[in-house]
């Protein structure tokens, strides 16, 4: 039994030191005493997956707790108190004081129909509300062609989600998510439909929707559309920021890992990059590059310097193997990769000046999902 340890009795981290092992929480995952204590875990589904969010000395990350690194990480969280503080322990040695935040009060509520909110839209890091507007995808359905690290139909085969929220759902929840929770963005990303625009025309009528009920910055997420016509369209209906996501870059591993999205070729990406931020401004359009699938650290800086010149935040976050997934068993980047990749990567961002604090809405400005932001400000001498 472990004894009683105070966040008073743990030793003050320097900054270098929390950095580290923010990074090595994200990369190695964590196991928990208490699994259902806190916020729900978030298993399956799109987005950040098999995570828990976790405060880590004021700083809300996403951290893998149902996977196969977590399972067997040096880094366990003790049994938090009614006010969610743990222990975070090296093994049996106490290393830092956490914080699990709490079940948000908008998921004790349904619609009408009896739909509860929490399957409409749910909490990510400490105050952006998420949702999936389409729980379906065309690259998802046929085997061949989806993303080999996707999950998006987990959720949706296990009863916790519904395959399409209606912009009156989004408004209800986003509406009711900002006055019991203090929810500050919004994050609606989708699966790719059979249509031309790859989800822009539903992200319109969602945010079209979202608007006109709260005062709500929003950020949508698509591949890019067949024009840049939706550009324009999505920020007349109220997105603020936009997010196109390579995940990866190099062709073969664009082909072998994501087939489907790979028939958009990487020309699309860079020419859609190009007239979104003409409409959204420098640093309010984003993309993920997925760490650890393949790509070396020097392709994802080179890239990353190509989306910095254009405008575009590179949103770098380790990549997490889902369960259920072809990619199951791939081992998440380790710490040092992750840093060989951030640390340059904070200072060619703080240098072009698109800092994640300066991201209006979204997953850069949440920034749970990567320790990106945390190397983007040097450290005290």
């Amino acid at each position: 039994m472990n004894a009683v340890v105070t966040p008073e009795l743990l030793s003050t981290p320097t900054a270098a030191d929390t950095r580290q092992l923010m990074t090595e929480l994200q990369s190695q995952g964590l196991r928990l005493a208490d699994p259902t204590a806190g916020a729900a875990s978030r298993r399956g589904g799109a987005g950040p997956s098999d995570h828990k969010a976790v405060t880590v000395d004021g700083v809300t990350l996403m951290v893998p707790v149902h996977t196969a690194s977590a399972f067997s990480s040096p880094f366990v969280a003790d049994a938090p108190g009614a006010d969610g503080r743990s222990v975070l322990r090296r093994g049996s040695i106490p290393i830092a004081s956490i914080q699990f935040p709490t079940q948000p009060r908008f998921y004790g509520l349904s619609t009408a129909e009896g739909v509860p909110y929490s399957h409409i839209a749910t909490l990510h890091g400490a105050d952006v509300l998420a949702t999936t507007v389409l729980q379906t995808c065309i690259r998802y359905e046929s085997r061949r062609k989806a993303c080999k690290f996707c999950a998006i139909g987990q959720s949706l085969a296990a009863g916790r989600t519904i395959a399409h929220k209606t912009p009156a759902q989004l408004a209800e929840v986003a509406k009711a998510a900002v006055e019991l929770d203090g929810v500050k963005h919004m994050v609606m990303t989708t699966g790719t439909p059979p249509t031309p625009d790859r989800g822009a025309r539903v992200l319109c009528e969602s945010a079209q929707a979202i608007r006109a009920a709260v005062d709500l910055p929003l950020q949508a997420q698509c591949e890019p559309p067949d024009t840049d016509a939706w550009f324009r369209r999505l920020k007349d209906a109220g997105v603020d920021t936009l997010g196109m996501h390579l995940e990866v870059v190099g062709e073969a591993l664009r082909q072998r890992i994501l087939p489907g999205k790979a028939e958009v070729p990487m020309s699309r990406y860079w020419d859609a990059f190009g007239a979104a931020v003409d409409v959204f401004g420098r640093g309010q359009v984003s993309t993920y590059l997925l760490a650890g699938l393949g790509d070396s650290a020097e392709t994802l800086l080179a890239t990353s310097r190509r989306l910095l010149d254009l405008g575009v935040y590179p949103f770098v976050v380790p990549f997490v193997p889902i369960s259920g997934t072809p990619l199951e068993d791939l081992p998440a980047p380790p710490a040092a990769f992750m840093r060989s990749v951030l640390a340059p990567l904070g200072e060619m961002v703080a240098a072009a000046g698109l800092r994640a604090g300066d991201i209006k809405a979204g997953c850069g400005r949440c920034a749970a999902c990567s320790t990106l932001s945390r190397y983007e400000t040097p450290l005290a001498a």
